[in-house]
Parts: structure tokens; C-alpha cells; sequence
């Protein structure tokens, strides 16, 4: 047996997407980063150990523009073009691959941590070390750090540091919250396992383990959905546990999964009940994808108030949009639905003090441990989330580190540095705006070869159009408005005479995009046949929002619809019942599904600046009040699209940050949820030149083809002395707009 010792900057434990994500945070601001995990691969319960597939802010399409950028991000695009079949095996390799990538990461698999050494009195203690048993190579290595990263899930590091935590469900009048029980209890959300099956064309009988439960005996057979055709996370219902101790009735837990697993196999193959004569087990988990444990207390504990009314707070480093998604702690045996769920109008905002414990001053918190209620955990416990947390975290970590701060004087004196970062490696803040000083091209005049005007979508000459219905439903619009509309117009036919009722909707915040708050109304009269409907909405927005174009259902009555994407930011919303029914604007009571990619036919009357190139060296990186990105007019007008940055003086340029549009209202997921088309988004920029005017010349500086990524930085070899800089855009990946989010420069390191 050997002992070893790793001193790192930055000690990270826990491999799934939140641990992940802090080293590779870490990392990229220049520690040196240890990350530890106690299983074979990386990815946690998105592994293919347990196969959950990863949710996150977009919902599966609930809220719109809220795909994750960052980390996150990053995977999400590479298993999409590496793994668009959803392989649980290939997506361990996207993440083992990610953390590989990092020169500055040291990572030890298979590497259980079973001591923690802390001291100090309660309420300021500090964690010097921990201490892992490496299997297979028999090894005990002990790992030193200034600062720590307890990214376990369950807290094992803060638990055994003595931070505080909460376990359970705390009373309604702790926090004031509307879905808190009346009294505190120790009820949490169970865990699962999943099972994969195959058909293979010929009869295959099962003979049942003897740990095989009678589910025809139980309520489940009652109470759940059980199908042939249901695959994996389908069956997320197997729940069991919420009522137990995740940890001290692990085995118990798993040993019960397992029972109710093979038990609903042998009801499909051996009832009578199902067509399941070919179909045969491919595959079934061993290891509980665990949802509830321990939630450490930070400087700020997340609650319902702050997800549901969607609160800004100064030191926010990330957001969120997964519904508050409870389960009954009875999990499969309750009577009751599996889950009920609440959204929010949008998306919400995530701060950093509660990503660091309150009394352990050198540890921070990354994924489903972070400082929140029970209530709150509800939403924030989703992987795609958690790996959010995880970026701000590790980024927090190294900053740390390198200035000699902890994380709550971090949060207290220089939020603006991490949150500057975290931006700089476009990670998932919303608005909160760049201004980084060191960013030269912040100080350019911003030209282009063309600008998209106000969002407006006619048919060509010859194309074909479809009718989308009003009968039943009410249809939406999503328009940008910078710096002012005076009116809009909308195509539709009738089938009779009809009054067209017309609405202006404000969508209450730049996180939202659906109706929020009406603002003006109007009714046109119509005869039968196709119409130009006009609406006098007169709208001013010096600085960007977006509203929305509401029809009214009318079953005479059909929105006219191109069947191709239309200007990014505009977007087709259809109404329909939530879920969970309240008297709050939900995000999920609107979808954009059928009409995604297709888009009505509408004209916004007035100048428009919500494409305009400056757009690309503002202060937001994502739509927030709009799209927030230059947009070219179709490449059929400007087939070379360009943006050009000049400067009074030269100045001296030794890299640049390109940010380009890789359409985040698409919901990507890396296993076999859904599918979707693209292995590379069609929004973002495939081919492009960069030049710079030395001497009134212009020089080629960096010359890519085949781009599938959102940002690209680029370091030169040599710093040039340039008045100018020009982006050109030979290709898309298949839109027919060239869009850029982000254009950023900056002199030469010395």
C-alpha cells in the first residue's frame, strides 16, 4: 500500500457535472486543481452508472432563450455532435474528455475521501486536508489545499468539516413558503434506478431473481405509468427513500429499487397484460441516483420568494429555470402524483452566497449541497444547474487562491471580479453586464457590411405558406423593441367576419419571455379571406425589451406562418393550460415547440437597433431585453458578411474573444430524452477571417473553418499595433443570417 501527498490550489471533491465544472472553472482562471471521485467515470447521475439524463434551465423547452453556456455548454454542443444517439457510454467520454482537456487538473477516479481534517471553534472552522482510498491501485493519498470544493452531493467533506447543513423540509414560517410543510420534518426526495430494454425480434422469456417484488401487490401498478415503449428516465418514478436516511439505508434503499425494477419487468413479461414477448432486459442500474441529502448553510439560503419572484441579487454568478419540482417522500408507493411543479414567469438568478459555507471559512459549494430550502432545492438540484454552480464555484476557488481572499470577503469586496470572470469565460450570468476595462474593443466604433432593421418576416416570391389555427388557442409573438416600435402588423385569414383582438404585453423582466403584463389592446374587423391586420401599439425601449404580440383564439380565424426560422429573438408562443395552475404568470403556460423554427408572418413599424453591430461590444452576452447580437441581413444580400472595430489610435492587440450564436433557446440533452436535428447549430458561424489594418493594410490575423463552438478565443503569436480589426463570416452552419454575440480584444500579456 502507498501514501501519497498532492498539494494543489484548489481541492475539488465529487465527480459529477458540479465537480467537473469547478475544476474546469478553476483550472481556467490558473489553479491548480485536484478533482476527486469515488466512481470510474465522471458525470455523476448523468454517468453511465445511472443514466439521468441532464436537465436544466431550459426545462425541456418550459422557459425559451435559457440553454446554459459556460462549461455546461460545452458539453452539452459536444455531445450533440459527437452523441446525438444519447450513448450514456460516449457522454462519460464527453466529460472524461473535457477534463482532460485541462493542463491544469490532476484527476484521481476510483478515490473515496473518508477523512477530513478541520479545526476551529464552530461558527469559523477550516479544512486543512482530505484524505481518499484510491481502489485498484491501493493507494492513500491525502490532499492539501487553501480551498476546497465539497461537490459530493450528499456533503460528505462539509459534514465531516463540521459546516452547518439542514436535512429535511423546513417549517413554512422559517422562510415564508407557500409549498413549506407546516412543521419541520426529515421527509426528502427519494432515489432511483433506471433499466433499459430492447426488443429482439424473437421470443425471450424472463425468470424472475428471487429479490423481485409482486408490483400488482402495491399501489404502483395503480398509481404509475408503466409501458413497453417507456425507456430509462421514463420510469423516473421508481422513487424510493424520502422517507429513509439516503446514507445510513443506502443498501436498503438500492436492495428495495432493484425489488420494484424487476418486479415491473415481470408484470410487463409475465402478466398477460402487454405485448412484450420479444422485448428482453438491456440493461439495469445498480448504483441510486440519490436526488436529496444534505444542504449546507452559506451567508444566503435560497427560497421560494427568490426562484418564484424571480429576485436580482448583486452578487449573482448564475441562474436557473427547472421548475420547483417536489416529490412525496413515499416516491412510488404514494398515493398521491410523483411530482408537482412550479415555475416561475422566466428564469432566476443564483447568488454566490450560497455557494460557500457560512462557518467553514475555506469551503465552497457546488451542486445540489449549496445553501437552499428544501422548497428551493426543488428547482436548483438539476445537473445542468448544478454544473452552473460548480463553474461560479471553481472560478470563486481560484480567484481565492490567488488573491489571498476568502470566499465571503470575495462576495463582499469584489463580486465585480468574479462575476468579470465569469463572463469572460461565458459562463451563464443574465443581466449582468461587461465591463471589463482591459477590454479594448469596449472603446471601437463598431461598423458592419449590413444590420438586420426591425424584426419584420414577409414570404418571398413563390413560397409556400402554412396556416397556423386560432380555434382553441391563444398564439403569441416575441418581438425585440430597441429603441422604439410605432406599430405591428400580422398576416392572417379568416373564414368568415371576425374581430381581430390584438394585445401588447410587456413579458415583466428581461429573464421572461412570455406575456406578463398587458399594455395596450386593439380590435380589428375583418371579412373572410387573407389580411393585412394592423395594430397601432406604439411601444418605447431606449435600452432593448421585448414584448409580446398577443391573438386572441378565434376559431375563424389563422395566423399565416413561413415554415423557416425568422430573425433571432422573434419567436411564436401558443398558449396553453400548466401544469399547476396558479394566478402567477408561469413560463411553462406558454410553448414555443410548434412553432419553433417556422415563424409568422409580421412587420414592426419603426427603426430598430436591436441588431445593430454595436450590439457586440455591449455589456450582454445573452438575449436579456433582447437578443443582444448583431445580425446580418440574409446572406442572399451579403453573402461576406463583416463587423469592424476601429480606434482613434492604434493600440496594441495580443488576443481577442469571439462570441458567436449557438441559438440557446434550443433545449440540447445529452441521452435519449428527445432528440434534435442539428450536430452543430445552424446559428453559429462556421467559417471566418479575422485581419487587422496595420498600416493601412490589412494583415490576416486568424483563419478558422469548420467552427461548432460558441466562443473561440484567440492568442496571437506576436501582438500586432492595429487602428482596426474585421470579423468576416464566409459560412454559417446553415442559417441564413451571420449573428455575433460578442466581440472581444485585449493587449498582450506582459
Amino acid at each position: 500500500m502507498q501514501r501519497l501527498s498532492v498539494e494543489t490550489d484548489v481541492t475539488v471533491v465529487g465527480g459529477g457535472l458540479a465537480g467537473v465544472a469547478a475544476a474546469i472553472g478553476a483550472a481556467r482562471t490558473g489553479a491548480r486543481v485536484a478533482l476527486i471521485n469515488n466512481r470510474p467515470v465522471l458525470g455523476g447521475n448523468a454517468s453511465s452508472e445511472i443514466r439521468v439524463w441532464v436537465c436544466g434551465a431550459t426545462a425541456h423547452g418550459a422557459q425559451k432563450y435559457a440553454r446554459e453556456t459556460g462549461v455546461m455548454g460545452e458539453l452539452f454542443r459536444e455531445n450533440q455532435y459527437r452523441n446525438p444517439e444519447g450513448n450514456p457510454f460516449l457522454w462519460d467520454q464527453v466529460v472524461h474528455d473535457a477534463v482532460r482537456a485541462e493542463p491544469n487538473i490532476r484527476l484521481f477516479l476510483n478515490t473515496d475521501v473518508r477523512e477530513v481534517e478541520a479545526d476551529g471553534p464552530d461558527d469559523a472552522r477550516t479544512v486543512h486536508a482530505v484524505t481518499g482510498w484510491q481502489m485498484g491501485s491501493e493507494r492513500v493519498i491525502r490532499f492539501t489545499a487553501p480551498v476546497f470544493v465539497d461537490a459530493t452531493g450528499d456533503g460528505l467533506v462539509g459534514a465531516q468539516a463540521g459546516a452547518w447543513f439542514r436535512t429535511g423540509r423546513e417549517a413554512a414560517h422559517e422562510y415564508g413558503e407557500e409549498w413549506a410543510p407546516g412543521r419541520a420534518d426529515s421527509e426528502m426526495l427519494g432515489s432511483t434506478m433506471f433499466f433499459y430494454t430492447k426488443d429482439t425480434g424473437q421470443p425471450v422469456r424472463f425468470v424472475p431473481p428471487s429479490i423481485t417484488k409482486d408490483v400488482s401487490a402495491t399501489s404502483i401498478v395503480r398509481n404509475r405509468p408503466i409501458r413497453t415503449t417507456a425507456n430509462g428516465c421514463d420510469y423516473w418514478w421508481i422513487e424510493y427513500g424520502g422517507d429513509r436516511d439516503a446514507v445510513a439505508d443506502h443498501e436498503e434503499i438500492r436492495d428495495e429499487l432493484w425489488a420494484v425494477i424487476y418486479g415491473i419487468w415481470d408484470h410487463i413479461k409475465n402478466s398477460g397484460k402487454y405485448d412484450a414477448d420479444t422485448l428482453t432486459l438491456e440493461w439495469v442500474g445498480s448504483v441510486p441516483g440519490k436526488r436529496e441529502y444534505r444542504r449546507f448553510v452559506g451567508d444566503h439560503v435560497l427560497t421560494q420568494q427568490d426562484i418564484i419572484e424571480q429576485r436580482r441579487f448583486p452578487d449573482a454568478v448564475g441562474f436557473g429555470g427547472w421548475s420547483i419540482d417536489l416529490h412525496p417522500a413515499g416516491g412510488m408507493y404514494a398515493e398521491e402524483d410523483g411530482s408537482k411543479h412550479l415555475f416561475a414567469a422566466g428564469l432566476y438568478h443564483i447568488p454566490f452566497r450560497s455557494l460557500y459555507s457560512r462557518n467553514v471559512g475555506n469551503l465552497l459549494l457546488a451542486g445540489r449541497d449549496i445553501s437552499a430550502t428544501h422548497v428551493a432545492f426543488g428547482t436548483t438540484r438539476v445537473m445542468a444547474t448544478c454544473a452552473v454552480t460548480g463553474e461560479a464555484a471553481g472560478t470563486a476557488a481560484a480567484l481565492c487562491v490567488r488573491d489571498g481572499l476568502s470566499p465571503r470577503q470575495l462576495a463582499d469586496d469584489h463580486i465585480d471580479l468574479l462575476q468579470q470572470t465569469l463572463l469572460r469565460h461565458d459562463a451563464s450570468l443574465l443581466g449582468v453586464g461587461w465591463h471589463d476595462p482591459a477590454d479594448l474593443a469596449r472603446t471601437a466604433e463598431v461598423t458592419a457590411s449590413s444590420r438586420l432593421g426591425a424584426p419584420s418576416v414577409r414570404p418571398r416570391p413563390g413560397e409556400e405558406t402554412s396556416r397556423f389555427s386560432l380555434d382553441g388557442r391563444d398564439v403569441g409573438i416575441l418581438l425585440p423593441v430597441e429603441p422604439a416600435m410605432e406599430f405591428v402588423e400580422v398576416l392572417v385569414e379568416a373564414t368568415g367576419a371576425t374581430g381581430v383582438r390584438l394585445e401588447l404585453w410587456s413579458t415583466g423582466g428581461g429573464e421572461n419571455h412570455i406575456p406578463v403584463e398587458k399594455l395596450d389592446e386593439a380590435t380589428v374587423g375583418i371579412g373572410p379571406g387573407t389580411h393585412r391586420v394592423r395594430a397601432p401599439f406604439a411601444h418605447k425601449a431606449p435600452d432593448g425589451e421585448n414584448v409580446v404580440v398577443l391573438l386572441r383564439r378565434d376559431p375563424a380565424l389563422s395566423l399565416v406562418v413561413v415554415d423557416r426560422p425568422g430573425p433571432y429573438g422573434v419567436l411564436g408562443l401558443v398558449s396553453r393550460t400548466p401544469r399547476t395552475v396558479t394566478e402567477r404568470p408561469q413560463s411553462n403556460a406558454w410553448s414555443a415547440e410548434e412553432l419553433r423554427r417556422r415563424c409568422p408572418v409580421v412587420a414592426v413599424g419603426g427603426e430598430s437597433t436591436a441588431y445593430a453591430p454595436g450590439q457586440v461590444t455591449g455589456p450582454l452576452q445573452r438575449p436579456y431585453h433582447g437578443p443582444r447580437m448583431w445580425s446580418s441581413e440574409p446572406l442572399g444580400t451579403d453573402p461576406r458578411p463583416w463587423l469592424r472595430l476601429d480606434w482613434e489610435e492604434a493600440r496594441e492587440i495580443g488576443s481577442l474573444d469571439l462570441v458567436f450564436n449557438d441559438d440557446v433557446d434550443i433545449d440540447l440533452v445529452n441521452l435519449h430524452h428527445h432528440r434534435t436535428p442539428f450536430p452543430v447549430m445552424p446559428e453559429l458561424i462556421r467559417d471566418y477571417r479575422v485581419e487587422a489594418l496595420v498600416g493601412g493594410a490589412w494583415h490576416s490575423l486568424v483563419t478558422v473553418r469548420d467552427n461548432r463552438e460558441r466562443r473561440r478565443s484567440h492568442v496571437l503569436g506576436e501582438p500586432v499595433r492595429a487602428t482596426a480589426l474585421r470579423l468576416t463570416a464566409d459560412a454559417t452552419n446553415g442559417s441564413e443570417w451571420a449573428t455575433v454575440v460578442g466581440v472581444r480584444v485585449f493587449a498582450a500579456q506582459r
